[in-house]
């Protein structure tokens, strides 16, 4: 049964448009985002390392060795079962770093562009074979099925499709970018094609040829031949070195490594792959030997290599024998589109760019997808040309454990990045070096039919198909061997036992504070135009600023120095990690050091421990917490405190600091001290270079307030700490001052009021004689003027004599003996008596007094004082209260206090003015009307009654007149078997 060349032509290319269509949909979004991103997906995309092993390969290996054709599967599945051990060390360096191939990985790690550029050669060599297995199972495939058309020209045309959907699946997007979503569904659909299909020809054997599984069963037991397949033993060492090599493909195959690392999701995806491919390969293997006996069964005229074929062919089913060869093409093309891509970054990131540096090109981004997809034709054609010259004359296995032996040369070091930071770049090239030239020797050459140097010079063993795992064990050991020897012998450089702990499980990297030679992020942009071009300078500064959540304009030492970092990953995912660390070593370099060394970056320490958190344990964890309580102890010290390199670089800012200052930590730590408001710059710049250790009551004007700042400084240098820097302590002393000032006034008002008990007593026996002659001068004369006059001057020695009893009453005011022995008085008593003392008076007559106090209130105290408070309250009402206006007095009991308010109508007291109404000889009344004492002297007896007092003006908010004073005393509480209340004597 065959299929004309352009039927089955047609056929390839719907299914390619079809396999195109799935990633240009998804690309463009038509998908819901979490079917993309599916753990499912994921897990069938890393199917396309069984490639046409799965399909063809695989039944030819069972044919020969049995059940050895299940070591392929059972070695990958190995290393995904160790994935938290193997797999997630290696996908959180590359997150972190942009790490896109192994050559990155490689060249990130051992610091070296020429082991970059080494494992990208020794990887395109050990491809070619791949891809050229996949040309041929694919040409091989298509003759069958379409006899008059050539090998040669399927194994062309082929590869120039796969050239085109290459460059349209990989190159669509910037070099560095994001995972290439499309490009994963499309191959995830690659992998439940071949899955369906073996399935499916399985299936049909198993029931179709054998009547299900007793017909099986009786088949098998006829086989009585001894070569019968599936029947031998696996007693050589092939399984083994095939296992291995499949083991060892997780890491260094470039499309697994593309696949597994730079299209993941998340972890949480590489989690679930690591038992969900294994199965998925599980259900690969289950078909190969039903395909196996079916074949045999039905005496398919192909080999075994192609059973699949044969077998529906025999069964004379074009829909199947189709399906078939599309599960074949399928298989083929994403395997080669996926390394293909992967390959071409790595010659593009670790041969052309190290090589030419895009420095003239106004567009980067365009330049390099136009010089990937030329390197992703010459790779394929390349294959195709191996394909033509040497594949085409190898069996598919040969081909395979060619390209595997070649890779597994490339285990050690890759173990190394993880396991063994002592491992050095002399080691690595020397070790891989050794290892790929015996595997060429022993190998290639031998299997290319180019030269077999063994058999030439008589060696007892020569290279064949039955000793060739032999000389992939030997290649790896000499490997492993040089590798270490060279490594612990020439040891490593600081820049590579840098990034050997970078690398390292658990590593904590401690990088150096060192000031970069650009101040901004506006100066980086400025540096990177050189290398770069302004346009894609500027796009990559600003994103790597997005990335960081940092402001566009960054002038912070330390975000500067994230940013540095950030920027050189970004241009590892860009330009590879070597490219990129010389060009930002170049143009973003570090101010010469200085003497005393350099200082490690606290601020950096403290965010990676915090990111470590949850995974410390054992000690490590006891100390990161003793690490936090003591950092929590300084950030809630009551005290402002603030700590800063030697360099002035703000490291700790804490939140007592923060509320003095108002500014944020955040906008401070890893800042210079310049960069805090000029005052603040000022003072603590000065005091923080100066010697003095202790600054006492300095004066700082906040906000057009004055503020006094004691200020502490102790140095951090010392035995345990090298490092240097040290730390300033602010206290606030503006309330101490304040309290000092009040202080000093009040003492200054009681040497007033000493002075005016003195100036009343000398001034009161003159008045007093005055008072008595104007008095003698009435007796003793009619004349009318005269004793006008008389009069006159009786009332102005009335005056002097109210003003000195004023003065006297204030004197005395809080000199009363500690022995005063307060009793209980009735508050409507003492304001009656109040009432009746100012009622005497000839002013206010149409003023109405309102007595609205309980007759059960009661407060301990001095009732002849209190009467003076309640005097001095209600005659100054009456003073401000209009003509027939009322004064109320009202009082209630709350809890232990007696709350008395006393309320008239009078125009108010202004506002600005009820800050001062309780101060001496302050008065709000017109002149020559009153002294301004009588408010101070009520402040005060309230006072020693324990109380306070309260003005609010205006009483009644909607009129906006009135005034309410508000007292509140200590009620006193009769005891209940008393039921006489003993009064006060008055005094």
């Amino acid at each position: 049964m065959s299929f004309s060349a352009p039927g089955l032509l047609l056929a390839s290319l719907l299914y390619l448009i079809l396999l195109f269509g799935v990633a240009w949909i998804t690309e463009r979004g038509l998908l819901p985002r979490h079917w993309v991103r599916h753990p499912l997906v994921y897990t069938l995309s890393l199917g396309v390392f069984a490639g046409i092993w799965a399909v063809y390969a695989a039944v030819g290996v069972a044919a020969e060795s049995g059940f050895g054709f299940l070591a392929y599967y059972l070695g990958i599945s190995g290393a995904f079962l160790l994935a938290p051990v193997l797999l997630n060390p290696i996908m959180r360096i590359g997150r972190a770093y942009q790490l896109s191939s192994l050559a990155d990985l490689f060249a990130y790690r051992y610091r070296s562009q020429w082991a970059g550029t080494l494992v990208t050669i020794c990887s395109g060599a050990a491809i070619l074979s791949l891809l050229s297995m996949q040309i041929q199972a694919v040409s091989t495939s298509a003759s069958r099925l379409a006899p008059d058309t050539s090998p040669n020209v399927i194994s062309v045309m082929f590869s120039i499709t796969v050239v085109l959907f290459a460059m349209l699946f990989g190159t669509r997007r910037s070099q560095g970018s994001e995972s290439h979503q499309g490009l994963v569904l499309a191959i995830a659909f690659d992998s439940l094609v071949k899955l369906v299909a073996l399935l499916v020809l399985g299936g049909v054997i198993l029931f179709g040829v054998f009547g299900g599984m007793g017909g099986l069963e009786t088949w098998l037991n006829t086989q009585n031949s001894p070569a019968s397949p599936m029947t031998m033993t696996i007693d050589d060492g092939s399984w083994r070195a095939l296992m291995l090599m499949a083991f060892a493909g997780a890491l260094v195959l470039p499309h697994m490594y593309h696949m597994t690392f730079s299209e993941n999701p998340s972890p949480k995806a590489l989690a679930k792959a690591s038992w969900g491919l294994p199965l998925y390969l599980l259900l690969l293997g289950l078909p190969v030997p039903l395909i196996l006996w079916g074949g045999q069964e039905l005496a398919a005229t192909t080999g075994p290599n192609f059973y699949a074929i044969g077998v529906a062919q025999a069964l004379e089913s074009p829909a199947l024998t189709l399906l078939m060869y599309i599960a074949g093409l399928s298989a083929a093309s994403g395997l080669m589109i996926v390394s293909t891509l992967a390959l071409a970054g790595m010659v593009l990131n670790h041969i052309v760019l190290p090589l030419k540096t895009p420095r003239d090109h106004g567009d980067i981004y365009h330049w390099l997808r136009w010089i990937k997809r030329l390197l992703i034709a010459v790779i394929i054609f390349a294959a195709l040309l191996f394909h033509e010259t040497i594949g085409t004359n190898l069996d598919l296995s040969i081909l395979g454990a060619i390209s595997l032996s070649g890779t597994l040369q490339l285990l050690p070091g890759a173990l190394g990045v993880i396991y063994w930071p002592e491992g050095n770049r002399r080691g690595l090239i020397a070790g891989l070096i050794s290892g790929l030239v015996i595997w060429i020797v022993t190998l290639v050459l031998p299997f290319s039919h180019t030269a077999n140097l063994l058999e030439w010079l008589g060696a007892p063993l020569v290279p064949d198909y039955s000793n060739w795992h032999i000389f992939t064990f030997i290649s790896l050991t000499v490997n492993v061997t040089v590798f270490t020897l060279v490594s612990v012998l020439s040891g490593s450089t600081a820049e590579e036992a840098s990034a050997a702990q970078a690398c390292s499980l658990g590593a904590l990297s401690r990088p150096h504070r060192r000031e970069l030679v650009a101040t901004s992020s506006a100066d980086f942009i400025r540096q990177l135009a050189d290398p770069l071009g302004r346009g894609v300078a500027k796009r990559e500064v600003e994103r790597a600023l997005g990335q960081l959540k940092l402001p566009n304009v960054e002038y912070r030492p330390y975000q500067l120095r994230r940013l540095r970092d950030q920027v050189e990953v970004n241009l590892s995912g860009l330009l590879g990690p070597a490219v990129a660390r010389d060009l930002v070593k170049r143009h973003l370099g570090y101010k010469p050091m200085a003497s005393g060394g350099m200082a490690q970056d606290i601020r950096y320490v403290e965010r990676a421990l915090g990111d470590y958190q949850n995974q410390l344990t054992g000690l490590a964890g006891e100390l990161d917490n003793l690490r936090r309580h003591y950092r929590q102890t300084l950030q809630n010290l009551p005290i402002p405190a603030c700590s800063m390199g030697d360099d002035g670089e703000i490291l700790m800012w804490n939140h007592a600091i923060e509320q003095l200052t108002g500014i944020t930590a955040d906008d401070v730590v890893g800042a210079r001290l310049q960069a805090l408001p000029e005052h603040w710059h000022l003072l603590l710049d000065d005091f923080n270079s100066g010697e003095d250790l202790h600054r006492y009551k300095h004066r700082l004007d906040l906000n057009g307030k004055p503020h006094w700042l004691n200020l502490h400084k102790a140095a951090l240098s010392g035995p345990d700490h090298p490092e240097g820097g040290s730390i300033i302590l602010v206290e606030d002393q503006t309330e101490t001052r304040l309290l000092e000032d009040e202080l000093m006034h009040s003492e200054r008002l009681a040497s007033v009021g000493r002075l005016a008990a003195g100036v009343a007593h000398e001034i009161g026996n003159p008045v007093t004689g005055i008072s008595s002659l104007a008095q003698n001068l009435k007796l003793e004369t009619d004349d009318p003027d005269i004793l006008s006059t008389a009069e006159q001057i009786q009332q102005q020695t009335r005056r002097i004599s109210t003003i000195l009893q004023s003065l006297m009453n204030f004197a005395r005011t809080g000199n009363h003996s500690q022995a005063n022995r307060y009793e209980p008085v009735l508050i409507r008593r003492c304001v009656d008596e109040s009432i009746n003392l100012l009622s005497l008076s000839d002013r206010g007559l149409g003023i109405h007094y309102i007595n609205d106090c309980p007759d059960n209130l009661m407060v301990l105290g001095d009732e002849q004082r209190l009467v003076q408070v309640f005097v001095n309250l209600l005659a100054n009402a009456r003073d401000a209260s209009p003509e027939g206006g009322s004064i109320r007095v009202s009082g209630n009991r709350d809890g232990y206090s007696a709350i008395i308010e006393v309320t008239d109508e009078g125009s108010g007291i202004p506002e600005d003015q009820l800050d001062h109404i309780f101060e001496p000889f302050y008065t709000t009344k017109a002149p020559n009307k009153g002294t301004g004492l009588g408010l101070s002297l009520v402040y005060s007896i309230v006072e020693e009654h324990y109380g306070n007092i309260h003005v609010d003006s205006p009483a009644d908010a909607e009129s906006g007149l009135g005034t309410c004073v508000r007292l509140k005393l200590p009620a006193y509480e009769p005891d209940s078997g008393n039921a006489a209340i003993s009064l006060n004597e008055r005094s």
